[in-house]
């Protein structure tokens, strides 16, 4: 079965859709009708031009090219997550870098290679596209658990240094910020695996239905993709968390305040 592809004067009836919450936002006064429009017209262009650069990424299947392209992608999750985050990008970048590569990388190759058994593991098809759905969620996870971790110690030094003052070593101290952090970064994730299929059908197994193939195979799919999503954002919120430990705490267990952006 075909894919229906949407024609341009299609595409003009998926755009009357953002009247919808222009109107809302002109009765309510939200403020928000800049926001949209601009992220609107952002995400407009980069998708046509990502789907323009993917078309030849697909058709030249170069491995040098496929492993640039998604370095250049976890650059990029980096440094949307450190602007998203309260610290400086000069003081967390090369941390961060390290722990979006290694989950990122290890489970789109054992996915290619154990899972779906690709000759090539490095196929652009499979690499690109399953790359990019782990670090994206790798990327919300580490927003959310970085920004409640310093965000907390920030704000509650005294019951930290409490800690520290019990003898408690760094990792000690802030492993109950840790694993709230990562409860609060993984857990609407894990509600979205619970009540997946029931509330609703999922992007990926969505779109695979859509592209001709039956549920059978679509299911598998998104099996896949989310147990790799999970144990992706697992891992990569733990490292993130605990790598940029290493160089926004000094040797005494302090946190440094210049590791955090100056307030405009």
């Amino acid at each position: 079965m075909d894919t229906i592809d949407i024609g341009l004067s299609s595409l003009f009836f998926v755009f009357l859709l953002i009247f919808i919450p222009f109107c809302l936002d002109y009765v309510y006064k939200f403020g928000l009708f800049k926001n949209i429009a601009n992220s609107v017209v952002r995400m407009t262009i980069q998708l046509f031009l990502i789907g323009i650069f993917l078309k030849y990424l697909f058709l030249w299947n170069n491995v040098f090219i496929n492993i640039v392209w998604f370095c250049v992608m976890i650059v990029t999750a980096v440094f949307s997550v450190v602007k998203n985050t309260p610290l400086k990008v000069s003081k967390v970048f090369f941390p961060l870098l390290i722990a979006f590569s290694i989950p990122t990388f290890l489970l789109v190759l054992y996915l290619n290679h154990f899972v779906l058994r690709l000759p090539n593991i490095f196929e652009a098809r499979y690499f690109i596209i399953l790359g990019g759905m782990l670090l994206g969620n790798c990327l919300r996870g580490n927003i959310i658990g970085l920004s409640y971790l310093y965000g907390q110690i920030k704000e509650n030094q005294k019951s930290y240094f409490y800690l520290l003052g019990l003898g408690a070593s760094t990792y000690e101290a802030i492993l109950p910020y840790l694993r709230e952090g990562v409860k609060i970064a993984l857990k609407p994730f894990i509600a979205t695996i619970a009540t997946m299929g029931i509330v609703a059908l999922p992007g990926m197994m969505t779109g695979v239905i859509l592209g001709g193939a039956s549920p059978e195979i679509a299911i598998k799919y998104q099996i896949m993709i989310m147990l790799a999503i999970l144990s992706t954002g697992f891992l990569g919120v733990v490292l993130g968390i605990l790598f940029t430990v290493k160089v926004c705490f000094d040797s005494f267990g302090c946190l440094k305040l210049e590791v955090f952006k100056e307030r405009k």
